[in-house]
């Protein structure tokens, strides 16, 4: 009953502050304790939990900013890197994952600069991650790493090194080193494909080019076909004159 009648005294006190009901709680709770005695105690109270709630913000932003700053390290094209995930989680895995580290960095919630330029590439590894042709080729550059380290390791499928925190560091080291090569050959197929388009371009610019000048010789032709016409019929003329000349000129002679 004593209990009780406490509680309602309390619900009543919620109308004072904070300080207020922590000292007339104190009272009700200790009746033994005097008045000033329960203020003092109250006043305490409030500087830990005003310590209390400066460390929780403290390594809350130091939280935020230790996940901006490894998002930024993490290697770009490894999407899992990024969302420190490993091969093989679930499409359910990557949306908790990414909402998770996307609530906990959001530039909103953070006076982080460095807070968009993480938040943009959270964004795109799970993006990549969603992207079923995107996954498969990063799971098959992640499967080609292990191939590779383990040939070069000469270990075998079943060496129980393949289960080693060591290997694994390994495992991420070659997997940058395979996605930087792809990487590099798409680059320059991309190129290739780029010159051997500019190529066809040029080709095909030089023979509209060559169809543009032949339509207008051909209309400078025809535009001047009269004019040729009459030239040539003027030749004709003097000519046929000329010969007439020529022939009087003679016969006088002969007569």
């Amino acid at each position: 009953m004593r209990f009780n009648k406490l509680i309602d005294q309390y619900k009543y006190l919620k109308l004072f502050t904070l300080k207020s009901r922590r000292s007339a709680l104190i009272m009700l709770t200790h009746p033994q304790i005097s008045p000033g005695a329960c203020s003092y105690l109250s006043t305490m109270a409030d500087e830990d939990q005003d310590i209390f709630d400066s460390l929780e913000r403290e390594a809350s932003d130091f939280n935020k900013d230790a996940e901006i700053d490894r998002i930024r390290k993490a290697f770009t094209l490894d999407a899992y890197a990024v969302l420190d995930l490993q091969p093989g989680v679930t499409e359910k895995d990557i949306k908790i994952q990414y909402r998770k580290k996307s609530l906990l960095i959001h530039p909103d919630k953070t006076k982080n600069p460095a807070a968009p330029d993480a938040f943009d590439r959270l964004k795109k590894a799970q993006t990549a991650l969603l992207d079923e042709k995107q996954r498969t080729y990063l799971d098959e550059c992640i499967a080609d790493a292990r191939r590779l380290l383990i040939r070069e390791l000469k270990y075998t499928v079943d060496s129980p090194e393949l289960k080693t925190e060591e290997f694994k560091v390994e495992w991420r080291k070659k997997t940058i080193w395979v996605l930087l090569e792809e990487e590099a050959r798409r680059r320059r197929q991309l190129k290739a494909q780029m010159q051997e388009e500019g190529r066809e371009q040029r080709k095909e610019d030089e023979e509209i080019e060559a169809r543009k000048r032949k339509r207008e010789h051909d209309k400078k032709w025809e535009d001047t076909r009269e004019e040729r016409i009459g030239s040539w019929r003027d030749f004709q003329k003097e000519r046929k004159t000329g010969d007439e000349k020529k022939k009087k000129k003679k016969m006088k002679v002969l007569g």
